[in-house]
């Protein structure tokens, strides 16, 4: 993915108080870190920052912590921040590898993934966000009854998602073809601006919800 480097943002990100600079020593207390006890939800690859700071706002009732591994990108979510703060709401920009070193065991509720990127070879399969590879260490952080949202507009990603996670000990609780058009699984979606782009073309939005 070739991403415009925009001047100043890992600056920007380093000194934000919205950003968390040293997530690993949160772990295990992320609860303390929002001063409530709390729900964890994570956004993993969030971009621009739309979904979660418009799913915080309504749920004020939930801790929300988005992850993006580029600066560039970040620092439009942090721009959101800075406009109209919201207490429940923080960032990191790291690598999902290093999810096992930021959340300890079952200390997360629902992990959300929004158009991921698809590494398309198949020599980069392990890469993909709904791999085998990454459902295992979300099940290191997950509660037991937590659970994984993803959506895509890749039909070659997620039909590989499709047999990769029930292929590793979980199970799709529900799945849709064409979410804006599944009563059901469209109530309450909040739209990336990815997906607000794509959906206006017409196109499909792909869809699931994977539990234990």
């Amino acid at each position: 993915m070739r991403l415009r480097n925009i001047k100043g943002a890992a600056e920007a990100v380093a000194i934000s108080p919205y950003c968390i600079q040293s997530p690993e020593k949160c772990k295990g207390c992320w609860r303390a870190v929002f001063s409530n006890g709390f729900p964890i939800h994570i956004e993993i690859g969030m971009g621009k920052g739309q979904f979660i700071t418009e799913l915080a706002r309504q749920n004020p009732e939930i801790n929300f912590i988005g992850i993006e591994r580029y600066e560039s990108v970040l620092i439009r979510a942090l721009q959101k921040m800075e406009q109209n703060p919201l207490n429940n709401l923080k960032f990191i920009c790291m690598d999902a590898m290093l999810l096992p070193d930021v959340f300890s065991e079952h200390e997360v509720e629902r992990i959300y993934l929004n158009f991921s990127d698809p590494w398309p070879k198949d020599r980069h399969a392990k890469r993909r966000l709904t791999s085998n590879i990454f459902l295992d260490i979300y099940n290191r952080i997950l509660m037991p009854d937590g659970r994984i949202e993803f959506k895509t507009d890749n039909k070659d990603l997620f039909e590989f998602s499709l047999e990769e996670i029930p292929s590793s000990g979980w199970t799709i609780d529900a799945y849709t073809l064409d979410l804006h058009h599944d009563d059901v699984m469209n109530a309450g979606n909040i739209m990336t601006e990815y997906e607000e782009k794509f959906s206006a073309k017409g196109n499909p939005i792909y869809k699931l919800i994977a539990v234990r």
